[in-house]
């Protein structure tokens, strides 16, 4: 028996050997595995130091006000970064409380969760943040690794390497940094990247610092899985997740059982607003300071340690701006104000006729009706609704074409309309070469696509397309278009495509900006009537100038040549032919008065400003001898030199320039003569607070002070009228353009100088009429309407006594006509000419 339970057994006690030596290597061995295991994943693609101090962030960019206010932001997401101290009580109460009750007595692994993460996470697949994972975890998820495999093991080695990340990051910063790092990083969907951004968009534009208990609980509780507590979408399931954050502030001890009993029973009380590049005050002039952030950005100066450029919409940059966001408010609401009523003549102006086949057979400068019609077809062709129909018809087969040539087709619509034109018509390449609208080498492409065997196909594809959008775009669809008639500036209306393309290029538009003078300021930017609508910004657009620019003639004849403003001038045909001067023309040149007709009467220089009186200026330009005073005068207030014409004609306004140009250079009658460069961007600086760049003034002397004090007297004498309600010293010089195109007005205060511009985006949007087509009407309101409302905002503290600076001693320049003319000073100053103004304030070029 002995010997049989020896046989028996033998094998057994063999077996609890090995198993004993194998369990004594697995204490041993597990340890220095997971060590191994560790130091290993420390080698792969885990994040630097460097990383780790600097982790990718796709970080909005915010452009901020002259009283620090954000403007607006730009950004791929919305985020920006708020540190700790930022962020209030309650979130950092609700996220501890919720996530990580252990946190501030770990090192960035929870070893009493370990159980449950292993089951939950590495066994189950959970993908939520909570089951075990520490903030400082969820931080590292979110910054250094992928998103969770389904393979069990692939899970275990990124949990892994979450855990060495942590340590990682425990290491480098605070607790409080780690916070506001993860909340700074979660996506809050919905175009809440951050917390920041969060707390704007769900809770009507609040700061974290200012949520309440019960919204940090709500976004805390997002931080499981924001898609599924989702408050726009989901609302009765994330109130419940928000309940269950604030049991979880009960029990420890963040908030009383009472509070949870009376905040429990709230409603989630979402107000959101979505956060778009377009959204807050000046956004034409956030789309200009994007462009020239970008210019000065890629100079070699301002690029990153790299050689990289900065990127506005990613790298978190703060800029600083001169805007002043109380004025601006001021300017926007009264554009639109002016513009809706403004749109309203304009439309009862045309309701009986077509801008588009009008003409004024008395008109020298009107467009020709050909041209209008291929406009308004070029913007069929830029509608995103024709852009879908050539998409689908006419895109296949242009693919199949290129593929055939040697050479990069142009796939223009001009191009493949003049192609057919020479199919129906031989010789029209020819003729466009000979125009000089395509080189030969242009046209040969051209030949050589024609004879394609699939230019067929191309040739009835383009027939279809034009078949299917005549048809088209003359059936009446529903649609969304811009009206002044609600505070939206949009209404939902029955019309049809090529209507609609017609009535939206029937829009007036403004541009206006304004300037400090003193500082060269931008307080203002007014770049359309509606940027949703129309994001073409008419601040940096040129179009001609018209009688604005004639106090640039007069303060060179009286700062060169010392003339009084009482000096009297004949109102005669004045002729500058060739030979005169230095103005080497060709051909006389003899303007006109915008009516067409000579008073044969004198006139001051005031009285020649005041009504815009062609011959006047036409006279001065004569006396000057040379266009080269004014162009040096007026490239000393910074409008460069070169884009003034050596033409005589400049003395009526045949100038084209932005009235960001024109704004500044007549900040120079503002500030004593002295020019100073407008600037609206003074400083940036990147996410750590380092500035980048930083703007240095600009000014040089450009009229004397003497001379720069008769101006300003001059243009508040020429202003009176139309202005009531604007308090203080005030000046200014109204423009229009022939056949009324342009309408403009350049207002001078001590304060402010602002500078506008009104008309349509095409020549021939326009009034028939001088009466209400000129700049005294279509401008002219606006600066009124504007001032005075600053005026009267207690907040901007407008100083209405401020006047123009006199320079010291005796001016050297008469500015007593009653003297300079024998007591005569009166003629025509209280009769027709001035108060009927018979010249419209209009050249006549």
């Amino acid at each position: 028996m002995s010997k049989l339970k020896s046989f028996l057994f033998a094998g057994t006690e063999g077996w609890s050997r090995t198993a004993l030596k194998l369990f004594w290597i697995l204490v041993f061995a597990m340890p220095i595995g997971v060590v191994l295991l560790f130091v290993g994943l420390s080698f792969t693609d885990l994040p630097s130091v460097t990383e780790l101090e600097n982790p990718k962030n796709n970080e909005a960019s915010p452009v901020l006000a002259s009283d620090g206010s954000v403007l607006g932001r730009y950004f791929v997401e919305n985020r920006v970064m708020v540190d700790f101290k930022d962020l209030g009580p309650h979130l950092e109460a609700a996220l501890v409380s919720t996530e990580d009750e252990r946190y501030y007595t770990h090192s960035g692994i929870d070893w009493q969760s370990l159980p449950r993460v292993v089951i939950k996470t590495a066994i189950l697949g959970q993908q939520s943040s909570g089951g075990g994972s520490t903030i400082t975890q969820q931080l590292a998820k979110l910054l250094f690794t992928e998103q969770v495999s389904a393979n069990i093991v692939e899970r275990g080695f990124q949990k892994l390497k979450e855990w060495i990340i942590a340590v990682r990051l425990e290491r480098k910063y605070t607790k409080e940094e780690i916070i506001a790092m993860y909340l700074n990083r979660y996506d809050f969907i919905n175009g809440a990247q951050g917390i920041r951004a969060a707390a704007e968009n769900y809770f009507d534009g609040k700061r974290p610092s200012d949520l309440n208990v019960e919204e940090a609980a709500m976004l805390i509780g997002m931080l499981k899985n924001a898609s599924l507590y989702n408050p726009l979408r989901f609302p009765d399931r994330t109130r419940n997740r928000r309940n269950q954050v604030l049991a979880q502030m009960v029990r420890n001890n963040r908030i009383s059982r009472t509070e949870f009993d009376s905040l429990s029973a709230l409603p989630l009380g979402i107000k959101f607003t979505r956060q778009r590049h377009d959204d807050g005050l000046a956004p034409y002039f956030r789309m200009v300071l994007a462009e020239e952030a970008k210019r000065i950005l890629s100079q070699e100066p301002y690029l990153k340690s790299n050689g990289q450029p900065y990127d506005i919409y990613r790298d978190g940059l703060t800029f600083y701006t001169t805007i002043d966001p109380v004025m601006q408010q001021h300017a926007e609401e009264q554009a639109v104000a002016h513009m809706r009523q403004l749109q309203k003549q304009f439309f009862q102006h045309w309701k009986s006729l077509d801008p588009w086949t009008y003409t004024n057979p008395y008109s020298e400068t009107e467009v020709r009706v050909d041209r209008r019609q291929e406009s308004l077809q070029n913007a069929i062709r830029h509608s995103d609704r024709y852009q879908a129909y050539r998409n689908a018809i006419l895109q296949p087969v242009l693919d199949a074409v290129g593929e055939k040539m040697d050479f990069r087709f142009s796939r223009n619509d001009r191009e493949i309309e003049r192609m057919m034109q020479e199919k129906e018509e031989p010789g029209a390449i020819d003729e466009a070469v000979r125009l000089n609208l395509i080189s030969e080498d242009f046209a040969d492409r051209h030949r050589k696509v024609m004879r394609l065997p699939e230019f067929a196909e191309l040739e009835r594809a383009w027939k279809e397309l034009q078949r299917t959008v005549k048809t088209e775009f003359e059936k009446e669809v529903k649609m969304r278009v811009f009206t002044y008639d609600n505070d939206r500036m949009e209404t939902d209306t029955l019309m049809t495509p090529l209507d609609s393309v017609r009535y939206h290029k029937m829009i007036l538009q403004i541009g206006s900006m304004s300037v400090e003078p003193s500082t060269g300021y931008v307080r203002t930017w007014v770049g359309g009537s509606n940027f949703k609508w129309f994001q073409y910004d008419h601040v940096t657009t040129k179009r001609q100038v018209g009688s604005t620019f004639k106090p640039f003639i007069y303060a060179a004849s009286i700062d060169l040549r010392g003339i009084t403003p009482c000096q009297r001038v004949l109102d005669q045909p004045v002729t500058i032919a060739p030979g005169d001067g230095n103005f080497h023309l060709n051909k006389p040149w003899t303007p006109r008065n915008s009516n067409g007709a000579y008073s044969y009467a004198d006139y001051t220089l005031y009285q020649g400003l005041k009504n815009s009186v062609n011959t006047i200026s036409a006279y001065l330009m004569k006396e000057l001898a040379s266009t080269e005073p004014v162009r040096n005068m007026v490239a000393n207030m910074g409008i460069p030199k070169e884009e003034i014409p050596d033409a005589p004609s400049i003395a009526l306004g045949s100038v084209d320039l932005t009235v960001q140009q024109l704004t500044g250079a007549y900040t120079t009658f503002g500030n004593n003569g002295v020019f100073i460069r407008p600037v609206f961007l003074t400083r940036i600086e990147d996410r750590t607070g380092r500035v980048i760049y930083e703007y240095l003034p600009e000014e040089q002397p450009a009229i004397s002070p003497q001379a720069n004090y008769v101006m300003v007297n001059m243009l508040s004498r020429a202003s009176v009228g139309n202005l009531g309600g604007v308090e203080g010293p005030v000046g200014g010089k109204t423009g229009t353009t022939n056949d009324q195109t342009d309408g403009w007005y350049m207002g001078i205060t001590p304060e402010l100088i602002v500078g506008t511009w009104v008309g349509g985006d095409d020549r021939w949007i326009r009034f028939r009429s001088l009466g209400l087509g000129a700049g005294s009407n279509m401008a002219k309101p606006f600066f009124r309407r504007f001032v005075r409302a600053a005026q009267e905002d207690e907040t901007i503290g407008w100083d209405t006594s401020k006047d123009w600076i006199r320079p010291e001693g005796e001016l050297g320049i008469e500015m007593n006509c009653d003297a300079y003319n024998g007591g005569n000073d009166d003629l025509l100053e209280d009769g027709q000419l001035l108060s009927d103004d018979p010249f419209g304030n209009s050249p006549d070029f």
